[in-house]
């Protein structure tokens, strides 16, 4: 064993193990990188298990933490009762990376209604479920973190046809409701929020990357996500240069909570 792999191998005891989901390429796959890289022991979750298992073997050579290989279609029920249980049994699982989505091509105005429940299953109810699923233990124990990956399109509807922006708004809305929830009991909840990425989510929803303005590297928008990770920021959006736009979004929508609990019409709309 190398010093590096030794080194590895001692910070691992104290550093809690990650699990990702959509762990076989792309931003499932760099995540795992850089979070082995880290010194975290990982479990790895996609569909494709041989994929899987040669980032395994390289991850584990290379950095010396266990990697586990957990092979689950996030869409199937049976398969993600599987992954459920591992979260509520697996004590060594600290961090919770919800990154399996999918896309579903064209608008609404003549829907595929079968790859529609496909894309909900994934972006929606998968993330809910997982979370719901690692949140009592992670407060039992006093200490854990969840990272939904979400889009820039969860705010900017005006961009995507369809309901995929609609299922990256639910991921944005559900982590800001978590951390307001359980931020005060240990736990952390992180949405990232990406732009246009090159990774292969392009081509299953049948859409030329190179075609596209201003896509991202992949391993630039993980490191960029980890940076407000460490920051504990919960709302990541790495191509926006200026915070404070995001703060003023945020702070005109505050702004409204007050409005919202008016027992009677607003006077704009009962004027004749």
């Amino acid at each position: 064993m190398t010093q590096t792999q030794e080194n590895a191998r001692q910070q691992t005891q104290i550093r809690p193990a990650v699990l990702i989901t959509g762990a076989s390429s792309g931003i499932g796959a760099t995540y795992a990188e850089r979070f082995a890289r880290r010194g975290h022991d990982l479990v790895l979750v996609a569909r494709d298990r041989e994929r899987m298992e040669q980032l395994a073997q390289r991850l584990r050579r290379e950095t010396g933490v266990a990697v586990g290989v957990l092979r689950a279609d996030l869409t199937d029920s049976a398969d993600l009762a599987v992954v459920e249980k591992r979260l509520r049994d697996d004590g060594r699982i600290g961090i919770l990376v919800n990154n399996a989505g999918m896309a579903a091509p064209g608008g609404f105005a003549d829907p595929d209604l079968d790859a529609v429940d496909r894309l909900i299953r994934l972006n929606v109810l998968a993330v809910t479920r997982l979370s719901g699923a690692v949140v009592p233990r992670f407060l039992k124990q006093g200490e854990g973190a969840i990272i939904n990956i979400a889009s820039v399109l969860g705010v900017a509807p005006e961009i995507s046809l369809g309901a995929y922006a609609a299922t990256k708004a639910f991921v944005l809305s559900f982590s800001q409701s978590l951390q307001i929830e359980l931020g005060d009991k240990g736990l952390y909840v992180q949405a990232v929020l990406p732009a246009a990425t090159r990774t292969e989510i392009w081509e299953r929803s049948g859409r030329d990357v190179n075609q596209l303005q201003g896509v991202m590297d992949v391993g630039d928008m993980v490191d960029a996500a980890l940076v407000g990770f460490d920051r504990r920021e919960p709302v990541t959006i790495p191509p926006l240069p200026d915070a404070g736009q995001w703060e003023a979004f945020d702070a005109a929508r505050k702004a409204m909570l007050p409005n919202f609990f008016n027992g009677q019409p607003a006077a704009r709309y009962r004027a004749a």
